[in-house]
């Protein structure tokens, strides 16, 4: 599932990229500003990532697609480490083959040097500050789904949340970095695209922007405060988590 998740928003993201940044494209040529198009990939992402947390799959698994989530909340102590690496494993995978299926189905249009299989980089400002800027935004939604899903109130607005952060941040913070957060999809498109700039970047960043928001949160808050891996638990949906959610849910912890 957690595979699949992660292949299917590959899948938007190829396809989106392509939509609006390919030369031949009718939106490209009608939408020449590209702040304009870039605003439009964040919603139409945002909207892919919320849809997702909401699907079956996704009230299922917990709907992390991002190794970056899944090691936090190992480090939380909220998952097993063989369902972590299970979690890895699948991302991994399923983000390869939502690239590779894009390739097989549009072939030289997803390819073409503006869109490049969706690939992240470095802006004009260099890895350094591309680095700094996947710290950042790492460790604010870390922050934002620690905050919120362990938040009577906030909690069923988790999935919400996430998805306007992913808009925002491709709308305000792609030409800094191309806007990853996670490894397993900058890798896909790095493998697709054959092209591996500074891919270390999307490999340390992310991590450690979330490990240090868990870090921060466990210090002001504690331990005890993280409930559950799921970014959605308003869901009949089975747990394999060290799961405290569902009696919180109810009240009766």
């Amino acid at each position: 599932m957690e595979g699949a998740l992660l292949g299917l928003f590959m899948i938007a993201a190829c396809g989106f990229a392509t939509l609006l940044e390919h030369p031949a494209s009718p939106a490209h040529q009608a939408l020449p500003d590209g702040n304009v198009r870039r605003v439009l990939m964040g919603l139409a992402m945002g909207l892919t990532a919320i849809g997702l947390i909401y699907s079956p799959w996704g009230q299922q698994s917990g709907a992390h697609m991002n190794p970056s989530l899944t090691l936090t909340f190992l480090r939380l102590g909220k998952i097993e480490r063989g369902d972590a690496l299970g979690y890895v494993v699948g991302q991994f995978l399923g983000g390869v083959g939502g690239v590779l299926i894009m390739r097989t189905t549009l072939g030289m249009l997803v390819a073409h040097p503006a869109v490049r299989f969706a690939a992240t980089a470095p802006g004009p400002r260099g890895p350094t500050t591309a680095f700094l800027a996947e710290f950042v935004i790492s460790f604010l939604l870390m922050a934002v789904v620690l905050v919120a899903s362990n938040n009577r109130r906030l909690a069923r607005h988790t999935p919400l949340l996430c998805g306007a952060l992913v808009a925002t941040y491709i709308t305000l913070e792609a030409p800094i970095s191309g806007m990853s957060m996670n490894p397993a999809r900058s890798f896909a498109s790095a493998l697709a695209a054959w092209r591996w700039t500074a891919l270390w970047i999307y490999f340390t960043a992310p991590p450690l922007g979330m490990l240090a928001a868990a870090q921060a949160y466990v210090q002001l808050c504690g331990a005890h405060r993280v409930l559950c891996a799921k970014l959605n638990h308003r869901t009949a949906k089975g747990c394999i988590f060290r799961c405290r959610g569902e009696a919180w849910q109810h009240g009766t912890s």
